[in-house]
């Protein structure tokens, strides 16, 4: 098998595993490339947006009957994922190329992990999780965490949820608000990046971007199933003790290599 089809199934595992899983699937696509030293096309935005793309059909596919629901029966809620989408939405646009050159930093990702993983586990002992219903507020405040999350080592999944729990919202309610609230942010990048591949299709690797693509979708699907039911159970504290220990890792590697 071609190296760089094997490196893109690698890669779209781990999208499709840490998209959805609290630990920062960005963090993770950063990661492995300067690891093991890889480059080109396999260690871009573009290339990590085609992954997104895969987990998007992964919420698209999972979440299907919720979204006929929200176009046909609850406008309201749907009126608030919309509104809570638009502050990710201006920071992604006005900071796009900071966030792509200045902030894929090892050292940022490790404050990031920590950081967020504390906000994490304050949030699991400070809320009070008693409600299943998202209000306008809800929404909002969730909408300007997801903003956070276009930092590397933050993770959509793990400050949207967190935001949820500060709210008030059980653990299960806030996971499913917040993979809806992904799919209009996860669709509106990889839109925006399609355009590239569009304009100047040689330019790219079509081979590995679609096996990407696969393997992101399939991990992602299952990695869905997995958290919501999860979280019906268990706290958020494994996945924060994943990221501390990710970041001393990262710390360790980087510290390393200068």
């Amino acid at each position: 098998m071609d190296q760089e089809i094997q490196r893109a199934i690698i890669l779209g595992i781990v999208q499709g595993l840490t998209e959805f899983l609290p630990v920062s699937s960005t963090a993770h696509l950063i990661l492995f490339p300067w690891f093991f030293g890889w480059h080109g096309d396999i260690d871009s935005l573009t290339f990590d947006v085609a992954l997104h793309g895969g987990t998007l059909l992964a919420l698209l596919v999972c979440f299907y009957k919720d979204w006929l629901e929200l176009l046909t029966k609850e406008r309201q809620k749907l009126g608030f994922i919309l509104a809570a989408v638009v502050p990710a939405g201006v920071v992604g646009i006005l900071f796009k190329g900071f966030i792509e050159h200045q902030l894929r930093n090892p050292l940022i990702m490790v404050a990031t992990l920590t950081l967020f993983g504390v906000v994490m586990l304050a949030a699991e002992k400070l809320s009070p999780k008693n409600r299943d219903s998202v209000s306008f507020k809800d929404a909002l405040f969730i909408g300007m965490a997801q903003a956070i999350a276009l930092i590397p080592g933050v993770s959509r999944s793990g400050i949207t949820i967190t935001a949820g729990l500060f709210r008030g919202l059980s653990r299960e309610s806030a996971a499913r608000f917040s993979f809806l609230l992904s799919t209009p942010v996860i669709a509106g990048a990889t839109l925006l990046e399609c355009r590239k591949l569009i304009k100047n299709p040689g330019a790219y690797n079509l081979d590995m971007f679609s096996v990407g693509f696969l393997a992101s979708f399939i991990s992602g699907f299952f990695a869905i199933k997995f958290l919501l039911a999860y979280l019906k159970k268990y706290p958020l504290n494994a996945f924060v003790y994943y990221r501390f220990g990710l970041a001393v890792v990262i710390a360790a590697a980087y510290f390393r290599m200068q």
